[in-house]
């Protein structure tokens, strides 16, 4: 009975019309916080850059800096905070297929790894937001190589850091087959959208997540290479990953189209909001 109360409770927190639209600004502030991402990535591969980072940190500043900022950086908190909680009963509502065989046990296990796996994200996000707000958030810039330094310190910490990598070029990889193979399309309802905004959405699906995927690989593949050469230093995060992509060969091409991609990613989100998924 236990069991059964926990995932009605689960099925209600997840179905709540409070809960609902406290996720929809969550949405809204995900999407928020990659178009600004994408706005800062355009601005270090066009050479006009205000000084913010190319990432997560550099689009909570520079929305902290705009009037009623940090009010904004609340709105945005609480609604990636409700994101999480929403993902955390998907987690409870899906338990009970862990009890079951074969592909039911399977789908139950990824369903619960990607909502625990959004769950973290959102809560690094909430937390970032919530440290601009307070007035004591501060750049990115240098935090990962002491944070890899730290782990390469460790009895095995190259071991470590290297499972990191392969796992963040992974998630990468499946950012890109998603958006190729448009499965993002079972995350969003659009029996309520019209034909054009169907069209859109699978477009912008199409762009942003491999967009994503990539930049995220680029990170891995930075994580990887300072474990190979067992020097934090040339471990990054986000940022760094942008500047990488920059000095490639026809790096300001490149960048421009990651950058676009993840503006067309956070468009997605801001669809996803209007057209949540239904589970």
């Amino acid at each position: 009975m236990g069991t059964s109360g926990t995932a009605a409770r689960a099925d209600q927190a997840g179905n709540s019309d409070a809960l609902e639209h406290l996720a929809r600004v969550g949405l809204i502030a995900y999407g928020v916080v990659h178009l600004l991402l994408a706005w800062l990535s355009l601005q270090l591969a066009w050479g006009g850059g205000g000084g913010g980072s190319a990432d997560q940190s550099g689009a909570m500043s520079t929305l902290a800096a705009q009037p009623f900022g940090k009010a904004l950086l609340w709105v945005l908190a609480l609604g990636l905070l409700a994101l999480a909680v929403w993902q955390l009963a998907e987690v409870l509502r899906h338990r009970h297929g862990l009890q079951a065989s074969g592909d039911a046990r399977k789908d139950a296990l990824a369903t619960i790894a990607k909502a625990l796996a959004k769950t973290v994200i959102y809560l690094v996000l909430a937390y970032t937001a919530i440290r601009f707000a307070t007035g004591g958030g501060q750049s990115s810039s240098g935090q990962e190589e002491q944070a890899v330094a730290g782990v390469l310190g460790w009895p095995g910490g190259r071991y470590l850091v290297g499972a990191a990598a392969l796992a963040l070029i992974g998630v990468g990889a499946y950012l890109v087959h998603k958006g190729l193979t448009k499965k993002f399309l079972k995350e969003i309802d659009t029996a309520d959208a019209s034909a054009t905004q169907r069209r859109l959405i699978q477009r912008l699906g199409q762009v942003g997540y491999p967009a994503k995927g990539v930049a995220l690989a680029v990170v891995g593949g930075l994580l990887g290479w300072s474990a190979i050469t067992f020097d934090s230093d040339k471990a990054g995060g986000l940022d760094d990953a942008m500047q990488t992509i920059l000095s490639a060969p026809f790096g300001q091409a490149l960048l421009t189209l990651v950058a676009l991609g993840i503006a067309a990613f956070g468009v997605f989100c801001l669809f996803r909001a209007r057209f949540p998924e239904r589970t």
